[in-house]
């Protein structure tokens, strides 16, 4: 899915630094012994200037360690667009080191267009302390390791502390279940003035990614085990649906304006005129950053029944065209800027100098020594109201997280046509409707197996 927090603008613009291999040698020369070039995506627009200004002294900082290696960031907009992914990897169009999401992995690796990294990976000092799950994410059929992850993410609730004051609710015992939010959505909601008590995604393939989030959390599933059928259709699937018709028609707890995305239930929350909608903790930086609002507002809670939550996140891969010389400088460039606490995009100390926040929860990336270094050092520069995040971060080690399906987006196009028909008609059957995006989505995973 396009996750949301890659929603913010993520241009790159032309950028050419020089910095060298890894232990002294010529391991990331090119043949003849000469400097190497390799282009980067994904570095942050000018749109994002403190971002882009971090990247700019990492990449001097890399050139400082390393001036064999010229690092070159390219520009896209946006640089991972689901619908034309594809198409921009089968016509050689991507970087040298690219960027992509949890769920075109897979994708890339059947196609032949990413270089097998497994080899060259010794160099990575934080390799065996990568959780296990996100290492498995960049691991082929055959065992062969193809990238390495940024970050990961995974769902929950996220909620509106004022309003929940406001309507006479505790902000520091969210709901736990869709029976509890229920509840406390009509609460907000009969507070007037516009306010919704949650909102939902229904447009733009946003709103199947939401239904799997939700049906994850019940304890369902999207697809069978072997992937080549829908599994949707089911009690769990069923009970979803239900849930939002009844909060949207009976109790008008999410208001009348539907078809909503991304961007839509941001400015309702950060405007003060929504309880709760689902997320990763990413977006309260977003309802800060972009929309004016205040991390003191907010609040984190586990998703819902949480017997499971859908997690996800992204990565880099390197282009199968790319020489050994280009490999093992992306993997050292990718170490220094993607890997290692303390520096890089890990460098929370001077994201808190540059007014960024640091403390929000993150779902366990490392494993051992790295983790303990990475929560350490966040902790050490934390300028959020972490206690208003405890019950997400308290929670999500014994949730059980879920990657998205195969085929994501194709089958996220299905659902939407759910979740809009149930948030839109208030006659919506539940039950034809599942039915009926189950028959699409067989179709969908028959042409693909």
């Amino acid at each position: 899915m396009m996750r949301p927090r890659r929603l913010m603008v993520l241009l790159t613009a032309g950028l050419a630094l020089t910095s060298t291999a890894c232990g002294g040698g010529d391991g990331s020369k090119d043949a003849s012994g000469g400097r190497v070039s390799i282009t980067v995506g994904c570095m942050p627009a000018k749109s994002q200037p403190t971002q882009r200004r971090e990247w700019n002294e990492d990449v001097a900082a890399f050139h400082r360690l390393h001036p064999d290696i010229t690092v070159v960031g390219k520009d896209a907009f946006p640089c991972a667009d689901p619908k034309t992914f594809m198409a921009k990897l089968a016509g050689g169009q991507m970087e040298d080191v690219f960027y992509t999401y949890f769920t075109d992995v897979q994708n890339v690796i059947k196609s032949g267009q990413a270089a097998d990294l497994t080899k060259y990976l010794g160099s990575v000092k934080q390799l065996p302390d990568l959780q296990p799950s996100v290492k498995q994410v960049f691991t082929g059929p055959d065992g062969r390791i193809y990238g390495l992850p940024r970050q990961n993410y995974s769902m929950g609730l996220l909620y509106n502390r004022k309003l929940f004051k406001q309507a006479g609710l505790n902000p520091d015992t969210p709901p736990a279940t869709w029976a509890e939010l229920r509840a406390d959505a009509k609460k907000i909601a009969a507070l007037g003035k516009g306010i919704a008590g949650y909102a939902d995604y229904s447009a733009g393939n946003q709103g199947g990614w939401h239904f799997t989030t939700e049906l994850y959390g019940q304890g369902g599933d999207v697809v069978t085990p072997d992937g080549k059928k829908a599994a949707f259709n089911s009690p769990q699937g069923q009970a979803v649906l239900e849930n939002l018709r009844q909060m949207r028609w009976t109790d008008d707890s999410m208001g009348s304006k539907q078809l909503l995305q991304l961007a839509d239930v941001q400015q309702m929350m950060a405007a003060g005129r929504l309880g709760m909608y689902l997320s990763a903790p990413d977006n309260v930086t977003a309802l800060v950053d972009q929309f004016q609002g205040s991390y003191k507002d907010y609040g984190l809670a586990p998703i819902p029944e949480a017997k499971a939550t859908l997690i996800g996140g992204d990565g880099y891969m390197v282009n199968v065209k790319a020489s050994p010389a280009k490999i093992r400088a992306g993997l050292l460039w990718l170490e220094y800027y993607v890997l290692t606490p303390g520096q890089g995009q890990l460098n929370y100390q001077r994201e808190a100098r540059y007014g960024r926040a640091v403390g929000l929860p993150q779902p366990d990336f490392y494993t051992g020594a790295t983790a303990t270094t990475d929560h350490s050092l966040r902790a050490a520069s934390a300028n959020v109201p972490v206690a208003n995040y405890k019950p997400y971060e308290d929670a999500s080690a014994r949730i059980p997280g879920r990657l998205e399906p195969a085929n994501a987006q194709q089958v996220y196009a299905v659902l939407d046509s759910v979740m809009s028909a149930v948030l839109t008609d208030r006659n919506a059957d539940p039950g034809r409707l599942l039915a009926s995006a189950q028959q699409k989505v067989d179709g969908i995973l028959a042409r693909s197996n």
